[in-house]
């Protein structure tokens, strides 16, 4: 996008900003106007070197990272039709503010507005400013979505039927998300994490405080040490951690086809995101890979994303032979929390999705939230039959009766397929 270009995709939008909201109210208190210059950009090497500097000290996660999403463009949104548009916004002394990394999404009958990476990304938002929060109150924000909705709408790479946007937490770092001021529904799934602090043992005696648990650790280490030397191994060179992420991509497809689930990795670009992802020098900062051997077996495998004191919890894999009658995946896990601990992490995000074993180890459970809006009559329809079905979705699975016989009617179609 040449610079000629981008000028014209720049407007400002002038936003009341009551400063004390800011500290404390005086009867000298007066009322400030903020003016925030909103830009758009159509190509993310355009706000590249502002977004890497502003996420060093934004509220955000790792999947509002440009490493992350960047890469995430190249292999899978350029193979499918999706288009960025990063919206900044600044305020008068040219401070950014705020970063929204969006995108239209043309891979369907209609165009969608969607968070960048939305399929992949466990926690879709906004990057923002610290003091975002106390700039810029509910009223305020929605006088400014309603703003940015208007400049997408204008452009015509930007237009869009109906505004999708999933997996929403309550909170982005330690302000709330302003997001939660849409029309929003509670997500299907939940996310879980735990707070780490002390040491691997401390922190274990803490978790697994049941004797008859932590005999069944011991139990299950002793059954695969008799099968081979157990090790925990963390790939250190770029043909070993795509060799490890292959065998991973095996190892899921196996499971689930058990599950009667599509295999991800058959979608265009997936493989070669996540391998992009862990072996490019200017990305494989965020990934980490490891495996859990037995002998010459790898019994379990995982990529994990790293970030600013966050150990993400993103793919994990078993080998389905005679290793897998003594979990080691729950071996592996405990030996991920020990190496999150020992390089200094200060929470283990095991992120979207409610399986029982994560309840073990949390401490907190967030819930996630869409937004879908329709912007046109096609968007109208799309938009009700979205709702309907995340409705349908949340019902089944929270209901223990309804989801299990959902869990082995999928279960039964994956193995007549086999």
């Amino acid at each position: 996008m040449t610079q000629a270009t981008q000028a014209a995709f720049d407007a400002r939008s002038e936003i009341e900003f009551d400063a004390a909201q800011a500290a404390p109210r005086t009867p000298a208190a007066v009322a400030q106007r903020v003016d925030i210059r909103l830009s758009l950009h159509g190509e993310l090497d355009a706000i590249k070197a502002e977004w890497l500097a502003f996420e060093k000290n934004a509220d955000c996660t790792v999947f509002q990272s440009f490493g992350w999403l960047s890469t995430w463009q190249k292999n899978i949104g350029a193979r499918t039709g999706v288009k960025p548009v990063v919206v900044a916004g600044h305020d008068a002394d040219g401070t950014l503010l705020f970063l929204l990394p969006l995108a239209i999404d043309n891979s369907g009958l209609v165009r969608r507005l969607t968070w960048l990476g939305s399929q992949l990304g466990d926690y879709n938002a906004p990057l923002l400013a610290a003091d975002f929060h106390r700039r810029i109150d509910a009223r305020r924000f929605q006088q400014l979505w309603r703003d940015v909705t208007t400049r997408l709408q204008s452009h015509p790479d930007f237009r869009y039927d109906l505004v999708h946007f999933e997996k929403m937490p309550e909170a982005v770092g330690a302000q709330p998300n302003p997001f939660m001021q849409l029309d929003v529904a509670v997500n299907p799934s939940g996310a879980y994490l735990t707070h780490l602090a002390g040491d691997w043992d401390t922190f274990y005696a803490d978790k697994r405080s049941s004797a008859a648990t932590r005999k069944g650790d011991r139990y299950k280490r002793k059954k695969l040490s008799e099968l081979g030397e157990v090790a925990f191994v963390t790939p250190s060179n770029a043909d070993e951690i795509a060799g490890a992420l292959d065998t991973l991509m095996d190892q899921k497809a196996q499971s689930f086809a058990h599950m009667g689930v599509a295999n991800m990795f058959e979608r265009p670009g997936y493989p070669q995101f996540y391998c992009a992802l862990a072996t490019d020098p200017a990305t494989s900062h965020l990934a980490h890979v490891s495996r859990l051997d037995v002998g010459a077996t790898p019994a379990a495998i995982n990529l994990g994303l790293t970030f600013r004191g966050c150990y993400y919890h993103v793919l994990a894999s078993y080998d389905g032979g005679e290793v897998s009658k003594y979990g080691p995946g729950t071996v592996h896990l405990q030996g991920l929390i020990r190496y999150a601990i020992e390089r200094g992490d200060t929470i283990f995000d095991f992120t979207i999705g409610d399986e029982r074993y994560k309840r073990d180890w949390c401490d907190t459970e967030l819930k996630l939230f869409d937004h879908v809006a329709a912007a046109t009559l096609r968007g109208a329809i799309a938009s009700a039959l979205l709702v309907a079905a995340g409705r349908a979705k949340r019902a089944i699975k929270q209901t223990p009766l309804l989801w299990n016989a959902y869990y082995k009617a999928r279960s039964l179609i994956g193995s007549l397929r086999r």
